[in-house]
């Protein structure tokens, strides 16, 4: 097998992660959550592997992720982090204002970060991403710290491959 040098592809083992999760999340009858493809039109493609090789993006994306959690709507997008400084810059402002636009919808918007060097994952409410992205568009940080964060919020796997977010979302709703 190839290896792609993709930025892109730098979010896949969490992806896995959270794939697997959300599976037996499905079996277990508590929450059902679809990974959003993001649309691409392919400009080449090699027949002898099967593969695509160039693709443009057909249009934006909002977030990886999309369902229902005992009925309540539930969006999130994955990132990696390799410091302890996560740069906004990895955030794009239509996913904000989606994440913004379906909170207002009565719906739960977060983002799961992976801290990769220290090996622990954080669940960011949205209210908390906004304070940091209007921190941002006021002249302030263009990132935030590791130590910025709420130690509540940190999640560690369960059984080295089990994102544990539904936990998670239940202290975000208890603390809104």
């Amino acid at each position: 097998m190839a290896t792609w040098n993709s930025r892109g592809l730098r979010g896949s083992t969490l992806e896995d992660l959270i794939n697997r999760t959300n599976e037996r999340y499905e079996e277990m009858g508590l929450a059902l959550i679809q990974k959003i493809p993001t649309p691409i039109t392919p400009i080449k493609i090699d027949k002898e592997h099967r593969h695509i090789t160039l693709a443009y993006f057909e249009k934006i994306s909002t977030v990886d992720y999309i369902g229902a959690v005992q009925g309540i709507p539930v969006c999130f997008d994955a990132k990696e982090c390799k410091s302890n400084t996560f740069p906004l810059q990895n955030i794009h402002e239509h996913q904000v204002r989606f994440m913004e636009n379906f909170e207002k919808q009565e719906g739960i918007s977060f983002l799961i970060i992976h801290y990769t060097e220290k090996n622990l994952l954080y669940y960011m409410r949205f209210h908390e991403l906004k304070e940091f992205w209007n921190r941002a568009l006021h002249g302030g940080r263009k990132s935030f710290r590791f130590d910025e964060l709420k130690p509540a919020f940190f999640m560690k796997l369960k059984n080295n491959c089990f994102v544990p977010y539904l936990e998670y979302i239940q202290k975000d709703l208890d603390t809104r």
